[in-house]
């Protein structure tokens, strides 16, 4: 079932709220773009002010929320994780990797600041956002223990066992014919994992059970393919001007997607089910989950 107008109200308001304050909590704790080396700071914050969703930090605030912590409890962590995703696609778009011109509707970080710039600035985005993971000072009502386990699940997700790893499996599948196996391997990896982890970090540090943190696992691994499939969608028959960069590229290179391996209408069809998982998961949790159950649904629905 597909958002009325009254819920897609609510939700942009909540996501709208969530980002201000998640900008706000970025500006501050990386440092101004006047630090010297002025160019690397630069750079790095080009990048994350260049716009986006803050999907990831919103549902690390959205899980710890549902479970009746609040955003302050976790904001450093969510702005980990949004460094986390930043770092990412500014190597994605590398000539080495995906070779684009722009995101976001903007000139992609290496246009602006040259190749070597933009792979540093990723590095320290990633290094940096660390830095803010371990700082105990940022994190007064967090056990130790549960603050050591979210630094080591988000490094598991961002590192050999996670993005990086879907990212090398994706770049060594251009122009094959890969397995379904291999298409959920990229997915899982790339997408769902650092999507899951943000769910998980939220939820752990608000004190989750483990049967909730199980929950919001399964309801973020839902979500996280969902929303990569619709990605791939989009890339086949998305409006470009709506999208802030062009389309039609992971055809040029035949990348690894659902619409090339099972074609649109399955990939609608999986979308679908996958929201309709990821909503099950949490059918038992209270009112304070409405954001996840909109966001799961937005998923679904979106079109940039």
């Amino acid at each position: 079932m597909r958002m009325n107008s009254e819920e897609k109200t609510r939700l942009e308001k909540y996501l709208e709220q969530k980002r201000v304050e998640v900008e706000a909590a970025v500006d501050r704790l990386v440092p101004p773009a006047d630090t010297y080396p002025q160019v690397l700071f630069e750079a790095a914050r080009y990048s994350l002010f260049a716009g986006g969703k803050r999907l990831r930090p919103i549902l690390c605030i959205a899980a710890a929320e549902s479970l009746g912590g609040s955003s302050g409890q976790v904001m450093p962590c969510a702005c980990a994780l949004e460094m986390i995703h930043t770092y990412s696609l500014i190597h994605d778009d590398l000539p080495a990797m995906d070779d684009d011109d722009y995101r976001r509707g903007k000139p992609t970080n290496h246009k602006i600041f040259g190749e070597g710039m933009a792979v540093l600035a990723g590095d320290v985005l990633l290094t940096d956002a660390f830095r803010l993971l371990s700082d105990r000072g940022l994190f007064p009502d967090a056990a130790a223990g549960d603050l050591l386990r979210v630094v080591h699940e988000i490094s598991r997700a961002a590192g050999f066992f996670g993005m990086v790893a879907g990212q090398a499996v994706d770049l060594d599948s251009e122009g094959k014919d890969v397995t379904f196996e291999t298409l959920m391997y990229i997915h899982d990896h790339k997408t769902a994992a650092l999507i899951t982890v943000s769910l998980r970090s939220g939820a752990i540090l608000a004190g989750a059970s483990e049967a909730r943190l199980s929950d919001l696992t399964k309801y973020g691994r839902n979500i996280g393919l969902a929303f990569q499939i619709t990605d791939d969608i989009l890339n086949v028959e998305g409006d470009p001007a709506l999208m802030g960069k062009g389309t039609g590229s992971d055809g040029v290179r035949r990348k690894a997607t659902w619409p090339s391996v099972a074609g649109l209408e399955k990939a609608r069809e999986k979308v679908g089910e996958l929201v309709e998982a990821a909503l099950a998961r949490i059918a038992s949790f209270d009112d304070r989950a409405e954001p996840l159950r909109l966001i799961a649904r937005y998923v679904g629905e979106r079109k940039t």
